[in-house]
């Protein structure tokens, strides 16, 4: 401590206490802000709901490539969808509830196997023996 002068000291003390002081005096507020205002909605209709279900299957994969193998771009079925009438979208829409809401499982088998890896490197390192009978 024989570095710093004394002044030095204690003017770097008071500008702490000071500082530290004035931080716990500032009041915080806290609290939740909407995304939009309550009571607005997007979904103003079962029709609007229908085609939103239609759209999402319009984006899976597999849809997809099935239309390709049709001939369809998923642009023309967007296009053919908003022109259906209430009933057929509607069935459209119910039959899409049956898809596969994620991706076709490659992502958790590649999870699976870095784990593996990992936990044998991590035994390696620690010189313990991995047998795999």
């Amino acid at each position: 401590m024989r570095s710093f002068p004394r002044r030095l000291r204690f003017v770097t003390a008071l500008a702490l206490v000071l500082y530290w002081g004035g931080m716990h005096v500032a009041p915080a507020f806290a609290g939740l802000a909407p995304s939009r205002p309550s009571g607005v909605t997007t979904i103003a209709s079962a029709r609007d709901a229908d085609m939103i279900a239609v759209q999402r299957m319009l984006e899976n994969k597999i849809v997809v490539q099935k239309l390709r193998d049709y001939g369809v771009t998923p642009d023309q079925a967007r296009l053919r969808a908003a022109n259906l009438s209430d009933a057929e979208l509607h069935q459209l829409a119910s039959a899409s509830k049956g898809l596969p809401s994620g991706g076709d499982g490659t992502g958790a088998v590649i999870s699976i196997l870095i784990i593996i890896l990992l936990v044998i490197l991590i035994l390696k390192l620690l010189n313990k023996d991995v047998v795999i009978r």
